[in-house]
């Protein structure tokens, strides 16, 4: 995906019957989605899909030497996803009619990045697929930074294997210095950190290169100042970004609406409505240590070894180094607040 093309003006065209064509999923609502196809007969057409039921469903086979049992379906299950496709699936769809489709196969994903769906049901709800980065959107002021939150977004995408760039807002509401002392700890943990003012253009350039030629997903709460920074970084942007939101429902844990819009410098974005809250996709509390990038070093030398839980247990490495300065007070706080909610859950 390294060139720039405007997803709105393709032509819609007739499809041959015969042929299962592949795409990619550029825009998404409820039970709709639709894919550019990649053939001779679509070269970038948009095409409207449904999905094929089977792709909803999960068959159970029998667990044995293959050679000992006839191909037969067990059982039949859901899946335990919101949504089996997602913004940024490859696909193959059939052709069903002028400018329209049925999806038949997600094809193998290189990157995802998830979160859990609200509701007592355990669901994974795949906001991208095939992302190159995450960028973590949050102001610097108005509203204040929850850095509890933005520790729930970095555990996600160390989860996903996916590198993250946290994106600070509103540059000239804070004094800068004591602004980057506070983010000290990221950049301790190897994170890239861009500092921006829409009202000033500082770090505009920056940000604009930062997506070049990927395809990054947006992510981070309402009331930050996106729309603007992504008017500023390109005209009109904001605006397009805002009635995808719109029609998502603000505050909503279901995307029911999402679109990949591509970058006059070339690149793509996906952004990811503002939720108060971010919900952990499949991370085991006994392995969150793992994913705070500087607690790594000293797992597996605690008293307890794995059994640690880094708390209250004597001979805790994790904690010693806390206590020493290796590690930032308020990142261990941010850990421990997360790993007991996870084991609440």
């Amino acid at each position: 995906m390294s060139q720039s093309v405007e997803l709105d003006a393709r032509p819609l065209i007739d499809l041959p019957q015969e042929f299962l064509f592949e795409g990619t999923v550029v825009r998404k609502s409820t039970g709709q989605y639709w894919v550019t196809g990649e053939t001779e007969f679509a070269g970038g057409a948009l095409v409207a899909c449904s999905l094929t039921n089977l792709l909803r469903k999960q068959l159970v086979y029998p667990i044995a030497d293959p050679t000992s049992w006839r191909p037969h379906v067990l059982a039949v299950k859901e899946i335990r996803l919101v949504d089996p496709v997602a913004i940024g699936d490859r696909v193959r769809f059939l052709p069903a009619g002028p400018g329209r489709g049925q999806i038949q196969e997600v094809l193998p994903r290189r990157s995802k990045l998830s979160r859990r769906a609200a509701g007592a049901q355990p669901l994974e709800q795949v906001i991208v697929a095939n992302a190159d980065q995450v960028v973590v959107v949050f102001a610097a002021a108005q509203p204040a930074v929850r850095w509890n939150l933005i520790d729930r977004y970095l555990v996600s995408t160390e989860a996903c294997k996916l590198p993250a760039l946290l994106c600070f807002t509103k540059l000239d509401l804070v004094k800068e210095e004591d602004f980057r002392a506070e983010l000290e700890p990221y950049r301790f943990c190897g994170y890239r950190i861009l500092l921006t003012s829409s009202t000033q253009q500082v770090g505009i350039e920056e940000l604009r290169q930062a997506l070049r030629g990927k395809l990054s997903a947006l992510v981070g709460p309402s009331g930050v100042g996106k729309t603007t920074l992504l008017n500023v970084l390109e005209p009109g942007l904001g605006q397009r970004v805002r009635e995808i939101s719109k029609i998502t429902g603000k505050g909503r844990h279901t995307t029911s609406s999402l679109e990949m819009f591509s970058l006059t410098g070339g690149g793509f974005l996906v952004d990811s409505p503002g939720m108060r809250e971010y919900g952990l996709w499949n991370v085991d509390p006994n392995q969150l240590a793992s994913l705070f990038p500087e607690m790594r070093p000293y797992l597996g030398g605690c008293r307890f070894g794995a059994s640690c839980r880094h708390n209250k247990e004597p001979g805790c490495a994790v904690k010693k180094a806390m206590e020493e300065g290796a590690i930032h007070p308020r990142r261990y706080q941010s850990w421990l607040r997360l790993a007991s909610s996870l084991r609440e859950t």
